[in-house]
């Protein structure tokens, strides 16, 4: 009889040994568990840590609640100013409501796969190319709104929407590089510019201060000629007074003026022996005029 009931407690032992395995589930902490009886959602979420379900009754879906990040596969399209470039982008996002997860949509990291592909196309075509290159924070909370806004219904929240890269067209690259290069261009001529306008001024007073001193002009010209005979070289330098050169100047003027006198002269004393010539020509036309007549 003994052995008889310690048979049975045994066989019961180890019956609610296989219950307990086959009913017990440990959630992790970054999961929660989805109860579904008889194929409908049944009590609240389960909590981490050792959870108890009905065999071949209850089913328990488990739904992680890291952050996922997703890379977005490099669209194509064309920008508001009609350039075409490919900009690809990173989405991270978490499931915050573990039911509507998996109630609410069959596979929601697929769907947010899809949904980022299609706004970032239209996102693209919405933006002109200065925005893509330079103005990418913008860009990113509006596709951030874009993804955000379906996936609520979802159970999931996007944390943030980061664009990664932005390839041009080769000829646009060559093209925004010479634009680059012709921009560095002008704004160095205009800094040459500034300089020589800058150095003119001050020659202009380094003249008037040098009129007003002849004897600092001399000064700088002996500054001159130090300086090129530092260097070991085979120039021959003349120093010549500035005084002797507007005196030969003004010695000029007379003679040429003398010479101008001579030159109109000469020309008035050709003038009229052209006359002479003319009229002794006349009259000896005359002259062989009459001599036929006769």
């Amino acid at each position: 009889m003994v052995e008889e009931l310690v048979g049975v407690v045994a066989a019961v032992g180890a019956g609610a040994l296989v219950y307990v395995a086959s009913a017990a589930r440990v959630v992790k902490q970054y999961e929660r568990g989805v109860v579904f009886r008889l194929g409908r959602l049944h009590g609240d979420v389960r909590r981490p840590g050792f959870n108890l379900v009905v065999p071949a009754v209850d089913r328990m879906r488990k739904v992680n609640l890291q952050i996922v990040t997703m890379p977005i596969p490099a669209q194509e399209g064309i920008t508001r100013d009609n350039v075409t470039v490919r900009v690809d982008a990173v989405v991270y996002f978490k499931v915050v409501d573990p039911a509507a997860a998996i109630i609410n949509v069959e596979d929601y990291r697929f769907a947010v796969s899809q949904m980022a592909q299609t706004s970032l196309r239209s996102i693209i075509g919405k933006s002109e190319l200065d925005d893509l290159l330079s103005n990418r924070e913008k860009l990113n909370q509006g596709l951030e709104l874009m993804i955000d806004s379906p996936a609520v219904e979802w159970g999931v929240t996007i944390d943030r929407v980061e664009i990664k890269d932005v390839s041009l067209p080769d000829t646009m690259k060559r093209s925004m590089a010479r634009q680059a290069e012709a921009d560095r261009e002008r704004r160095a001529r205009l800094i040459n510019a500034d300089a020589e306008y800058q150095a003119s001024k001050k020659l202009a007073q380094a003249a008037h201060q040098m009129a007003d001193t002849p004897s600092a002009l001399q000064l700088r010209l002996l500054q001159t000629v130090m300086a090129v005979a530092a260097e070991k070289n085979s120039t021959l330098v003349l120093p010549i007074p500035v005084e002797l050169l507007r005196f030969l100047e003004r010695g000029q003027q007379p003679t040429a003026q003398a010479s101008g006198h001579a030159e109109a002269a000469e020309q008035a004393e050709l003038a009229e022996g052209a006359v002479d010539r003319t009229e002794q020509a006349e009259e000896a036309m005359e002259q062989l005029r009459r001599a036929v007549e006769q």
